[in-house]
């Protein structure tokens, strides 16, 4: 699996409105690091915090800087996580784009997550028929037979070949009908981190390595994800 172009926005919205239920505006303590400003990353807390140490903090949020969540404004965000979903509804405004790219088997039980996602896929309906079928199109462990898949693989190519040459609409239904759940698909996700803390708390000891291993890790390198999304204490 792959993670790419990975964006994550309006902290500042979701924590201005965390403070609105008691107009408590003026105890927030969260504020961005300014990048024109004499900072020393070194000692950031986003930096020396372990839920951001696969992602420098500037490529996924604000080019006005990394917001810094403040130590009052996390207390009060923690305080409502506890309170259950309505509470911590501000999780609902933090706001996650990403490039995923990875195996139809995985996208079948994402697609259970219908509520707070929009999803737009690279098609195989237009373009299956367009790149020639290679081993690295799909997700293959170790264990599996490489005669199996050169089989199919083999099979895949010869139908494509062969509505490309006919554009008889019977060979590309012949490729739709064989394509394995093990071929990789791209999609740009739009979610929330209310969202994705409840894929993690229901996915993170799933049998599947896509979920309980790439998934779960690309959840613990967003911003804060430890504060936020992974706290349950």
């Amino acid at each position: 699996m792959k993670f790419e172009n990975i964006e994550v926005f309006n902290f500042e919205g979701a924590f201005r409105g965390l403070r609105n239920p008691m107009n408590s505006w003026d105890k927030s303590d969260s504020k961005y690091c300014g990048l024109d400003d004499d900072i020393d990353c070194n000692i950031c807390p986003l930096n020396s915090h372990s839920s951001n140490t696969v992602n420098p903090c500037n490529t996924m949020m604000s080019n006005m800087g990394a917001y810094i969540i403040g130590e009052k404004d996390l207390n009060l965000a923690q305080r409502m996580i506890k309170g259950g979903n309505e509470q911590s509804k501000f999780l609902r405004q933090i706001m996650v784009s990403v490039d995923i790219t990875a195996p139809r088997y995985f996208w079948s039980e994402f697609d259970t997550y219908k509520v707070g996602t929009v999803s737009n896929s690279c098609s195989t309906m237009h373009k299956l028929k367009d790149y020639p079928f290679t081993i690295d199109m799909f997700e293959i462990d170790e264990e599996c037979s490489k005669e199996t898949w050169q089989y199919i693989i083999n099979y895949l190519e010869k139908m494509r070949l062969a509505y490309q040459m006919t554009k008889d609409i019977k060979f590309l239904r012949a490729m739709k009908q064989a394509l394995p759940e093990s071929f990789k698909q791209k999609r740009t996700i739009t979610l929330n981190y209310a969202v994705i803390k409840n894929m993690y708390l229901q996915r993170r000891y799933h049998k599947l390595k896509e979920w309980s291993t790439d998934f779960v890790n690309w959840v613990k390198s967003l911003p804060y994800s430890q504060e936020l999304i992974c706290y349950e204490d």
